[in-house]
């Protein structure tokens, strides 16, 4: 039954109540700063949980007046009220239920890159970006980039960028993987459609001291900066490549005119894409959260075609297929494709959890 399951978290949160008014831990600052955290994490399942005990006790107390020739027809009433709402309420407790992920509330690096297809895949590659940044808008997020790679045909061959707001790994981390676009090329005569594809990484913003990084398993290099960036882009040594020598990781930065802040950059982009590589380790360490997984875990597969000629968007993970496209990129409003995989996500973590 579910109030049984309940219970614990109520003991639990009464001990942290009793733990955080104790002497010792009000002068221990880290543990009651954990403690504090771990009890904001439960408040607002307590509260539901409250909630809850107090509707069935409310339907106890009216079963028990249906019998009563003055109060039996006003106990009908409210059990006609009051009945159906317990399924809800349910719903929303195991929702609370469900194990946190720990980044949900982290800012995220994103990157995208163009695959397969040539100048077609480059352009996608702006034309999804630019759905993020309607997306962003839309959130309230702020997006900061870190570097970008023009291709000649006006697309990208990559783009880094910072995504700060609230919650903005939980909304878009199942963006990782191949998107698929079919469309007509605007040089295509023929008016053949053409295939193209580009990768996207989503990956969790670290702070430095999540990330402990040896200096001597760096290797970093400076050059001369290449491609667009103005008339000082080749008179000075701004641009930055870091190899990470354990790993083979490489990445560069040349987007700014100082070296210090090209570096720096690139720096966090490096410990985000280390901090990404435990958490694909650990998730294939760990079957059971593999299997809960959208598809936040295999970054090789094909999640999503966009077709511009029907006008369609087909998610392959939830087989979730809209006619709407256009609007849905030109607006920004990808919230017709997150929705559901959260719905997902959170179905299958409630099976795992016994929970539905």
């Amino acid at each position: 039954m579910l109030a049984d399951k309940l219970t614990p978290v109520l003991n639990r949160y009464d001990e942290l109540t009793e733990l955080l008014s104790s002497p010792d831990v009000a002068s221990d600052i880290k543990r009651m700063t954990e403690l504090s955290k771990e009890q904001s994490g439960l408040l607002a399942l307590v509260e539901k949980t409250k909630e809850y005990k107090a509707l069935l006790q409310d339907i106890d107390d009216n079963k028990e007046m249906l019998s009563d020739a003055e109060l039996g027809e006003m106990a009908k009433e409210e059990l006609r009220e009051l009945e159906p709402q317990v399924p809800l309420v349910e719903e929303e407790i195991k929702k609370l239920m469900i194990p946190k992920d720990p980044n949900d509330e982290r800012n995220i690096i994103v990157e995208l890159r163009a695959g397969t297809g040539g100048d077609e895949a480059a352009l996608f590659v702006g034309d999804l970006f630019a759905a993020y940044q309607r997306y962003a808008d839309l959130k309230g997020w702020k997006i900061e980039l870190m570097s970008t790679s023009p291709s000649d045909a006006g697309g990208y061959k990559e783009i880094i960028a910072l995504i700060k707001g609230d919650q903005v790994y939980s909304r878009l981390k199942y963006e990782g993987g191949t998107h698929r676009v079919q469309r007509v090329p605007a040089t295509e005569s023929q008016g053949r459609v053409h295939t193209s594809a580009i990768t996207v990484a989503v990956m969790p913003e670290v702070d430095d001291v999540e990330v402990e990084i040896d200096p001597t398993d760096l290797k970093i290099d400076v050059m001369r900066a290449s491609g667009n960036g103005g008339q000082s882009v080749n008179t000075t040594d701004s641009a930055v490549r870091i190899t990470h020598l354990p790993t083979g990781l490489v990445v560069t930065n040349q987007d700014q005119k100082s070296q210090h802040k090209n570096k720096d950059k690139a720096m966090k982009v490096l410990k985000a894409r280390l901090y990404d590589l435990e958490l694909q380790e650990a998730q294939k360490k760990d079957s059971a959260a593999r299997n809960e997984q959208v598809g936040t875990g295999d970054r090789s597969g094909r999640i999503r075609t966009y077709n511009y000629p029907q006008n369609r968007i087909s998610d392959h993970r939830i087989t979730l297929t809209l006619y709407r496209l256009n609007e849905i990129m030109g607006g920004g409003l990808l919230e017709e494709i997150i929705d559901p995989l959260i719905t997902d996500a959170q179905m299958r973590s409630m099976e795992a959890a016994g929970l539905a």
